[in-house]
């Protein structure tokens, strides 16, 4: 009745009055869906009431807190790693949205997430893991621009060549592969200030292979990066509901990239 009276005695407009009544109802419909994905939980779950008040809280919480979590993890953990320009930001980019009706399994992650970005230990176990894996050779070659352009593709036109070559059963030493990988270790060179030689080639060939023998070889490198970075990521992938990038779990990979640079030219 008061919005009647403000709208009959020219204080509000109608525009103005429906758009404050739409705000609220689609905000009360957040709410309900919050509510409706805690029960779900809940009842799934057999939990407990601190269970249900921390699970209200983190499905209810507004997305600008979300965002503050994230960063305040990022700008710990990201701090002082000496990696190449770029890299934090980039990792930066991956971050959870949780939607507006989520499933059971996505409040999990979310609630895990939640603690683990505030967790003092889990932050510096980043860390330590970036700063150990990329701030070094071969590490350092992979978290270069160009490379993460290439592992992480976000509309680059050389990631697409290159993944359909390979998946296609392309001979790594053939013409089309030795162009494509040469074209994506050249602008690596560009980036960080050289000039494109057999050398600059060189230096990436090497780097993938030797990622490549870590994760196959080195399981207690893979369980270091399950229990920091790729905790992260994982949790993320969960939340929101979306698999990673095509491609970029699979090793063999980067013995092709490899095999292909070191292909001679034809």
């Amino acid at each position: 009745m008061d919005d009647i009276r403000r709208l009959l005695g020219g204080e509000t407009s109608l525009h103005d009055l429906l758009t404050a009544h739409l705000e609220l109802v689609e905000r009360q419909e957040r709410a309900l869906h919050a509510r409706r994905a805690v029960l779900r939980t809940l009842v799934k779950q057999g939990g407990t009431a601190a269970q249900a008040a921390l699970m209200h809280g983190l499905v209810s919480m507004p997305d600008e807190e979300r965002e503050r979590l994230i960063d305040d993890f990022w700008n710990e953990a990201g701090e002082g790693l000496g990696v190449p320009s770029g890299f934090v930001e980039r990792l930066r980019t991956m971050r959870p949205h949780l939607p507006e009706d989520p499933a059971a399994t996505q409040i999990e992650a979310g609630i895990e997430l939640a603690d683990l970005v505030r967790d003092e230990e889990f932050r510096g176990a980043v860390r330590s893991y970036l700063r150990d894996t990329y701030a070094t050779f071969p590490g350092r070659v992979v978290a270069t621009s160009p490379m993460q352009g290439f592992i992480h593709p976000e509309g680059a036109q050389i990631t697409g060549e290159i993944l359909e070559a390979y998946r296609s059963g392309l001979p790594a030493d053939s013409p089309r592969a030795r162009e494509l990988v040469v074209r994506m270790a050249d602008a690596a060179a560009e980036v960080a200030g050289g000039r494109a030689t057999a050398e600059s080639r060189e230096r990436p060939a090497t780097a993938f292979l030797m990622v490549e023998e870590i994760r196959r070889e080195d399981s207690q490198e893979e369980v270091r990066f399950g229990a920091t970075h790729g905790r992260y990521l994982s949790l993320v992938v969960s939340i929101n509901g979306t698999p990673p990038a095509a491609g970029e779990d699979d090793p063999a990979l980067f013995a092709w990239i490899a095999a292909a640079l070191r292909a001679p030219a034809g």
